[in-house]
């Protein structure tokens, strides 16, 4: 039977502010453990919490960034319910007037549309969720690129938990982390496949990178996702009984969990078996997921309102000012790039996946104008070396005007191209620049023709195989004993005056002295 998976998505974010959500210890990762904690956010008998102004500015900027409604009227409550690193006994969370709701993100799909999906190929304007495809059934079937929008039930404000670090014997508790200011981003269950919600993951966190309100990063659990997933036979309107599924530290782990969970769950029906509704856990040494506890439901958390926070209102002029300083999104800049440095949709894709890669981009054009330059050696040499490297885009430590230079020596002749690459990577791991490298290393252009010639007559004497294939039409040969003097002046000799020379040497099938 086929069947279809139903999936909603739960982002929580820490907030970089200076200081906790509601008091004021620092918001610092890696410090000792312990050290950063107070009657508040220990939870203290007779401590009051106070909201951080610059946690409510950091989550207005994420509502609105996802085209949310922002309420002028939100209360916090308190979640009720007992884990060790929770001193508190209770979370202060957001239960049913939540800072912000009813927002969306739309994402892009690469789809292979078959007879049975013929239908997307007409724009749905019933529905806004639709996939928007062009009109016309004459295309069929093809690759199509489309789009789909995810609908965004709420964002809203909360504290986190404290962190338990298991040994063999016992468990450790650190505070440190209680009360840092998190942010929940609850999707509609709208996602439809593991590459759906790895798509949505993957667009929300390039949002959330340029708001900069974030490090998001999952290794120290800045970002953090769970996942809701359900499967249905195809064609059903119904829910079916769904799991959540946590422990997951990758977007890539989140899509490998779906898509183990989707194929666990449509075995089960198969079969007729009952579906239990659980939290389940991730475990990528093995690749499978394992049942935790069965899954809570909201009455389970005895919500009601926090008596020590009152109801907050906001102000249309302080969502406003925020407005107006929310940067260009990377969709908004993706278009941009496009029309205004003529690049393709990939390479504009790719740099502006990561704000810090794309700055860098336009500050590298800023003194270098020529854009296509410039993005292929960032989205080719620079990103295989930070991948070959494991280094992120963020601590990229090559100067736009360092990279220039090398630019500017490689238009002049002063270097060749595989010169160039030579010296782009020693200068991103020792950080000298180009002019020192290609001095020491002598990486210089072999320009000179009386020196070609000579290094091209010996090539020509040592190859005389090639030679004859030249003169019998096979064109691959000169490239070959081109290959050889790059070889034989270890890539600095101009490989044009290289193939130009060769050429008048092996002309009319006679060796010219």
């Amino acid at each position: 039977m086929e069947y279809e998976a139903v999936i909603g998505l739960e982002v929580h974010l820490h907030l970089a502010t200076q200081t906790k959500a509601f008091c004021g210890c620092a918001n610092r990762f890696g410090a000792a453990a312990n050290t950063l904690v107070c009657p508040v956010c220990l939870g203290l008998p007779g401590s009051l919490p106070v909201l951080n102004k610059k946690t409510l500015e950091y989550a207005a900027r994420v509502a609105l960034a996802l085209n949310c409604e922002v309420k002028d009227y939100f209360k916090f409550d308190r979640k009720n319910y007992y884990y060790p690193d929770l001193p508190k006994n209770y979370q202060i969370s957001q239960y049913d007037l939540p800072l912000s709701i009813n927002g969306y993100l739309d994402i892009e799909l690469n789809q292979f549309l078959r007879s049975e999906d013929r239908s997307l190929l007409e724009i749905d304007t019933e529905r806004p969720s639709s996939i928007r495809t062009l009109k016309g059934a004459d295309l069929w079937p093809r690759m199509y690129k489309g789009t789909k929008r995810i609908h965004i039930r709420r964002v809203h404000l909360e504290e986190d938990a404290g962190k338990l670090i298991h040994m063999k014997n016992y468990s450790l508790v650190d505070y440190n982390r209680s009360g840092i200011p998190l942010l929940e981003i609850v999707t509609e269950p709208d996602l439809n496949s593991p590459q759906e919600a790895y798509e949505y993951l993957t667009s929300l966190k390039a949002i959330l990178e340029y708001l900069d309100v974030s490090d998001c990063d999952m290794e120290k659990g800045s970002l953090r996702c769970d996942a809701n997933i359900s499967v249905r036979k195809k064609g059903a309107t119904a829910l079916g009984t769904k799991t959540e599924l946590k422990n997951m530290n990758s977007f890539k782990a989140v899509k490998d969990a779906l898509d183990y969970e989707i194929t666990r769950l449509s075995e089960l029906l198969d079969k007729g078996a009952d579906i239990i509704q659980e939290t389940r856990l991730w475990n990528s040494n093995t690749n499978i997921t394992v049942s935790m506890r069965s899954k809570e439901e909201a009455h389970d958390y005895r919500y009601f309102p926090d008596p020590d926070l009152v109801p907050f209102t906001v102000d249309k002029t302080f969502l406003e000012r925020i407005k107006e300083t929310l940067p260009e999104s990377p969709h908004k800049r993706r278009e941009r790039f496009q029309k205004q440095y003529s690049l393709s949709p990939y390479d504009s894709g790719v740099l502006i996946s990561s704000r810090t890669l794309a700055d860098y981009f336009e500050e590298c054009v800023r003194l270098y104008p020529n854009p296509k330059t410039v993005s292929n050696w960032i989205t080719t040499e620079i990103l295989s070396y930070l991948n070959e490297n494991k280094i992120s885009t963020e601590k990229i430590s090559l100067e736009p005007k360092r990279l220039v230079r090398l630019l500017e020596l490689l238009d002049s002749k002063r270097i060749g191209r595989n010169s160039a690459k030579e010296v782009l990577r020693v200068m991103l791991d020792s950080g000298k620049d180009a002019d020192t490298i290609i001095k020491e290393k002598n990486l210089f252009e072999i320009s000179d023709e009386t020196e070609l010639v000579r290094v091209v007559d010996g090539v020509i004497s040592n190859n005389a195989a090639s030679v004859k294939n030249y003169w019998g039409g096979k064109e691959n040969a000169l490239m070959f004993l081109v290959g050889q003097v790059m070889k034989e002046t270890r890539g600095k000799a101009n490989p044009h005056k290289v193939n130009e020379i060769l050429r008048n040497k092996l002309k009319g099938g006679i060796i010219n002295a």
